[in-house]
């Protein structure tokens, strides 16, 4: 389905299809019995409205659009695994992004030099028993580089034979591995992971100088931007795999080294200059957070995720939790629930959210975003659940996908007014020429004006338009008060230029031919080319954000519009279609009807100008807050608000088959997530991937790692909310 997307389709056929239905009405009851026209006669003039003000061509040329950048996107490293995230990406307001591999290198280095010790151990011991409790098989980046960091990585096994691995997970955040060695056949135990976990694991040899020691040594590290990875080891006695230990002891802390991006400093500033605030959102401790922050000159205002739960400790901060997670440029020690509650919260802010991820613990907040973005190397889980997976690591990709989505975006707009004022145009031309004149258009000559435009604006797709400096939303409004402006504009031309015809001698004296009457089967042809040449040409006049001169066109676009043009100037010219009521005009008339509309298309910029300064200056300030603002109750309830009837018009319709979070204003997501049911973090996986129509797969491994330790912990935090 392609959610928000689709309403805005229903939004503007229903009001094509309302602007049609009016003049239908009035036409009936003008010409039945009013004037006492014949049935045909009648019917005729309202198939010109039905063909002619229908756009019927607006679903497949958007769809093309769509198709083409995602196309686009592909050749940018970005593949679309939605295409409607296209139209959603354009209106992104804020991006939560993961730090390791994305902001960060995702190249750690163990730096042998600056080990912490706590026991009687040296550092190649630190280092021999960390590698025994990392994987050598497929292992991440982490386990890598400590067995990367041994004389030889084949130590990382020598000697010993392992009985038991387990391995990673974001709940416990740490490795364990029980083996025994050859050499004495007496069995250990190792782990390795978070400081604050192990120091909580160690119960062997732990005084509060070696804990306030610990917590020293980590704080150093922070402050140089380094990780911390503690080690413990113990004894197992009784020589089986899950027999009791003799208890942890701390042995050593290992730092972790983990540079940013070359080009992550300045793609955070790019994305800064389109109106786009990053957040990094980061399992890693709060010091080193604000410190890599503070090296890509993204803010350092972070705190810790638990703060979320925790309301009474935000005095001083801010005024509640939507204004502090507003304000924030990330959160450190999160976990798979805060990144959910993240994203939920800056929607019901009236926000676009984009979030990054790479493991199954993301795919809930990546299915949650507007725009889940699966960065290279992510698991099967997070691409299944994210709508754009990237194929080239960092955040610059990201930041390209923003700029060609708003170029898509512009195409899609550029078009929608333009057909929207097309219809206006002919349901208001044709009806006035009626009521007014009683002329009678051929329904068959607006088919051919039909297939012709609507032919032309199928090169649309590939036009060259300007990127818009700041996030794209659909304004409605905005697109509908141009369509009515332009439309009635347009309608003037035709209206005036027959008057002209009708009542004067102004053309015959420059050579033109005189009609016998108001329905000349000339006069037809004359009005044809007169209504294809301005309604077409518009088309220029709206795809530009200055002069259209000053914004050159597709070669596409312009190719096909002089293409149709010479075709509809040869039928005004020379055809001789007694079944269609058409008859050749002659070069002079098809002149007189060029000139005519070149005068009446220069003002058209004008007009645009002049629009644009009354939708600014009288635009309502309903926009999301801005990172940074304070954020009041009064904005908080309006957001949720707008999320109600948002998700209401939604469903009226029975448009959209996408997660309730498509949209703010429009986009504004649904918060009736029914919560007050007890469920585990698991079932609000499943249950959330089947609302969005997103099938998630992943191994067998990934699976039991959520359906164990992580989903229980999860649960705990999420049911007690």
């Amino acid at each position: 389905g392609l959610g928000h997307l689709q309403q805005v389709l229903a939004k503007i056929g229903n009001f094509c299809i309302c602007s049609i239905a009016i003049f239908l009405v009035a036409e009936i009851f003008v010409m039945f019995p009013g004037f006492r026209f014949r049935y045909r006669r009648g019917i005729n003039n309202l198939l010109v409205l039905l063909i002619g003000g229908i756009p019927i061509a607006m679903p497949t040329v958007l769809s093309v659009t769509l198709a083409i950048g995602a196309k686009q996107l592909a050749e940018h490293k970005a593949i679309v695994t939605r295409i409607s995230a296209i139209e959603e990406l354009a209106g992104v307001t804020i991006l939560c992004s993961d730090k390791t591999g994305t902001l960060t290198l995702n190249e750690l280095t163990i730096k042998t030099d600056s080990v912490k010790l706590y026991s009687e151990v040296t550092v190649d011991e630190v280092l021999l028993w960390s590698a025994y409790a990392s994987r050598t098989e497929n292992p991440d980046a982490i386990d890598k580089s400590i067995v990367g960091s041994l004389p030889d990585p084949a130590m990382a096994r020598d000697g010993i034979v392992e009985l038991d691995f387990v391995p990673f997970n974001p709940v416990d955040k740490r490795t364990q591995s029980t083996y025994r060695r050859n050499s004495d056949g007496a069995v250990h135990r190792v782990t390795k992971g978070m400081s604050q976990v192990i120091l909580e694991l160690c119960t062997r040899g732990m005084t509060p100088e070696v804990q306030s020691q610990l917590h020293a040594d980590v704080d150093e590290f922070a402050g140089r931007g380094l990780r911390a990875l503690a080690v413990a080891e113990e004894s197992v006695p009784s020589g089986e795999a899950d027999g009791e230990g003799t208890g942890f002891r701390l042995i050593g802390l290992l730092p972790i080294f983990d540079p940013p991006r070359h080009d992550t400093k300045e793609t955070i500033r790019r994305a800064i200059d389109l109106g786009v605030h990053v957040k990094m959102i980061t399992g890693d401790q709060l010091a080193i957070a604000k410190e890599t922050g503070n090296q890509l000159k993204m803010g350092s205002e972070m705190y810790q995720a638990s703060i979320l739960n925790k309301p009474d400790e935000l005095k001083g901060l801010a005024n509640s939790v939507d204004e502090l997670v507003l304000r924030a440029d990330g959160f450190a020690g999160v976990y798979p629930e805060h990144k959910y509650e993240i994203v939920e919260r800056l929607q019901n802010l009236g926000h676009m959210v984009a979030m990054t991820g790479d493991g199954v613990n993301d795919a809930p907040a990546l299915a949650k975003a507007n725009v889940g973005v699966a960065v290279a190397d992510a698991s099967d889980a997070a691409r299944s659940a994210a709508d754009i997976v990237l194929t080239e690591a960092g955040l610059s990709t990201i930041i390209e996908a923003f700029m060609h989505s708003r170029v898509i975006f512009q195409r899609m707009r550029n078009y929608s007014i333009y057909t929207c004022a097309v219809t206006i145009r002919v349901v208001t031309t044709f009806s006035i020429l009626v009521f007014a004149f009683k002329f009678d258009f051929p329904p068959f000559m607006v088919l051919i004006l039909a297939i012709i435009n609507d032919g032309t604006m199928m090169t649309i797709s590939t036009d060259r338009v300007s990127p818009s400096r700041l996030p794209n939303s659909w304004n409605l409004k905005e697109i509908f008060s141009y369509a009515i402006v332009y439309g009635c504009y347009l309608t003037l031309s035709t209206l005036i230029f027959f008057v002209v015809i009708d009542k004067t001698n102004f053309f015959q004296r420059h050579g033109c031919k005189a009609f016998t009457n108001r329905n000349d089967f000339s006069l037809h042809s004359v009005i044809y080319l007169q209504v294809s040449i301005l309604s077409q040409a518009l088309i220029f006049v709206t795809r530009a954000q200055g002069f259209f001169f000053t914004e050159r066109p597709s070669v596409f676009l312009m190719c096909a519009f002089v293409l149709a043009q010479l075709v509809a100037t040869m039928i005004t010219v020379y055809a001789n279609w007694g079944f269609t009521e058409i008859y050749g005009a002659g070069w002079h008339w098809a002149g007189a009807v060029w000139i005519w509309d070149i005068v009446w298309f220069v003002p058209l910029d004008f007009i645009k100008f002049g629009m644009a300064s009354i939708i600014e200056r009288f635009a309502a300030a309903s926009g999301p807050p801005e990172p940074g603002a304070p954020v009041s109750s009064e904005q908080v309830e309006l957001a949720r608000q707008r999320t109600r009837m948002s998700m209401e018009a939604a469903q009226s319709v029975n448009r959209i088959s996408t997660i309730p979070s498509r949209g703010a204003s429009y986009y504004a997501p649904n918060m009736h997530d029914n919560v007050s049911h007890r469920r585990n973090f698991g079932a609000r996986v499943k249950h959330l991937m089947t609302r969005t129509g997103k099938g998630l797969s992943m191994d067998n491994h990934e699976l039991r790692r959520l359906q164990s330790t992580q989903a229980q912990a999860a649960s705990r935090v999420l049911t007690n909310n």
